[in-house]
């Protein structure tokens, strides 16, 4: 059976697991249970109505959360020529080539964001091992293979985030610092709502969205009323 801190116990019987709360009802209320020392971070768990193993039910997407993360990325870009110097008066923390590639295959990923040039691609096939399991491996789906490396590196430094559904139908998604001003994580959140209805596989069927939940970092899950979030527009 698991065990819950004194802490977790007392904050968790002020959440009724019985009501699905406002968006930024349930925001305002991890901010006020907020009890550790700290600046949490407030996580977002979607229960899709998809089955991945179908190839016309995968969902894996970006977004740009526009008042951002809250998080310091550390973007490192490979890639050569006059890339390099592009990659450098963009923001890239680190730049190279094959020094980098050697770098990752000595086990050095003291970065958040990979970025990489096409015709890189062949020489960093072979770090796929390294990188694969850590979410880190350049790809054009996400974003992060282009020759386009100056607004790829404005984009992730601004808060543009991967997201994709997990083997269990759930999108995991961290919306931002919970010291951000409520409406501000609510925007992040609707931004998010939108992408992943944008986005929407060919091979979804029936009801897509299942259930939302909003949880902070050492903090309880609250469950969303969907049709509240799903009605509000923004901007």
């Amino acid at each position: 059976m698991r065990k819950y801190s004194r802490r977790f116990k007392k904050i968790i019987n002020l959440v009724d697991k019985n009501k699905l709360y406002n968006p930024l009802e349930a925001i305002e209320l991890l901010q006020q249970l907020s009890s550790v020392n700290f600046v949490e971070t407030l996580e977002s768990h979607i229960m899709l109505g998809l089955d991945p193993k179908y190839a016309d039910q995968q969902l894996r997407s970006t977004v740009i959360l526009p008042k951002g993360t809250g998080k310091i990325l550390k973007v490192a870009v490979i890639t050569k020529g006059e890339k390099l110097t592009e990659a450098l008066s963009a923001g890239a923390d680190i730049v190279g080539g094959e020094d980098v590639i050697d770098d990752i295959v000595q086990g050095n990923l003291d970065f958040d964001k990979l970025i990489a040039t096409p015709d890189m691609m062949l020489l960093i096939a072979k770090l796929g091992r390294v990188l694969g399991p850590k979410g880190l491996m350049p790809s054009p789906k996400s974003g992060t293979v282009t020759f386009d490396i100056q607004n790829a590196i404005r984009e992730f430094k601004a808060g543009k985030l991967e997201y994709k559904v997990d083997r269990t139908g759930i999108v995991h998604v961290a919306l931002g610092k919970l010291n951000f001003l409520s409406e501000d994580l609510y925007t992040n959140l609707k931004t998010l709502q939108e992408s992943i209805d944008k986005n929407r596989p060919t091979g979804a069927k029936g009801k897509y969205w299942k259930s939302l939940y909003l949880s902070s970092t050492m903090g309880p899950s609250i469950p969303v009323n969907l049709s509240l979030l799903r009605d509000i527009k923004i901007g």
